[in-house]
């Protein structure tokens, strides 16, 4: 089975000469179909650097990366653009949704970049809010509904185009701790259903939901292990 991630001696550089900053130094990492991997680290140990480089946000300094089977390494900005629509489905702790636009309307999102008709459009982002338990906050609006729905908002329009990797960036971090447990809940029940997930946090009790943790430190891992969940 051909792994979801292939990441091999990824490294990535900024600036140059006195200002150059060595983000990753050499990052093996293979992250299988229905994995649910958690990546951790202080501030400035290169977890946000490899999230932008897993997500077709970034492009490495060097070494080689394959998203579902599809080298990126060399690919241009029109291309990864697509691949991030067709590959990814991003869940990120500001939300990002757009406002004063219905959660309806924000959940399209994905397959309206993807030239789906309006009317599957509508049915397939109708059966995602309800799978996330928003059958009924269809035409709220943002600053209509909780931050907690919300981010519920934000896992259906990730979910939607039935992505091959679900990449959460601090989930969790603007909720309340019951927002929080409801929204991991949700994402058991996808990694249940098979989904692959690979979550960005600095918070242990959130990472200990994950089946699998690494933790960062300078830009290399400094462990990779299996919980105990």
């Amino acid at each position: 089975m051909t792994p979801v991630i292939s990441l091999q001696q990824i490294t990535k550089v900024y600036g140059a000469g006195e200002t150059e900053v060595q983000a990753l130094r050499g990052i093996d990492l293979t992250v299988n179909r229905g994995d649910y991997l958690a990546i951790m680290g202080a501030s400035g140990s290169g977890k946000s650097t490899l999230m932008n480089i897993i997500g077709a946000l970034d492009i490495a300094s060097s070494g080689h990366y394959e998203l579902d089977g599809i080298n990126i390494d060399s690919l241009d900005e029109s291309a990864l653009s697509i691949v991030r629509n067709r590959k990814i489905g991003f869940i990120f702790q500001s939300f990002n949704l757009i406002p004063r636009t219905t959660a309806l309307a924000n959940v399209e999102l994905p397959l309206l970049y993807r030239g789906v008709g309006r009317r599957e459009r509508t049915t397939r982002a109708t059966a995602a809010l309800g799978a996330v338990g928003l059958a009924d906050r269809t035409h709220h609006e943002p600053n209509e509904l909780s931050g907690g729905q919300q981010q519920r908002v934000a896992v259906a329009r990730a979910l939607v185009a039935e992505p091959s990797l679900l990449l959460a960036d601090e989930p969790t971090g603007n909720l309340d701790s019951r927002s929080t447990s409801d929204v991991l809940d949700l994402m058991d029940q996808m990694h249940a259903q098979g989904r692959t997930i690979v979550m960005i946090t600095h918070e242990d009790s959130v990472a200990a939901r994950a089946d699998r943790i690494i933790t960062l430190i300078d830009g290399l891992i400094s462990s990779d292990h299996r919980t105990t969940r």
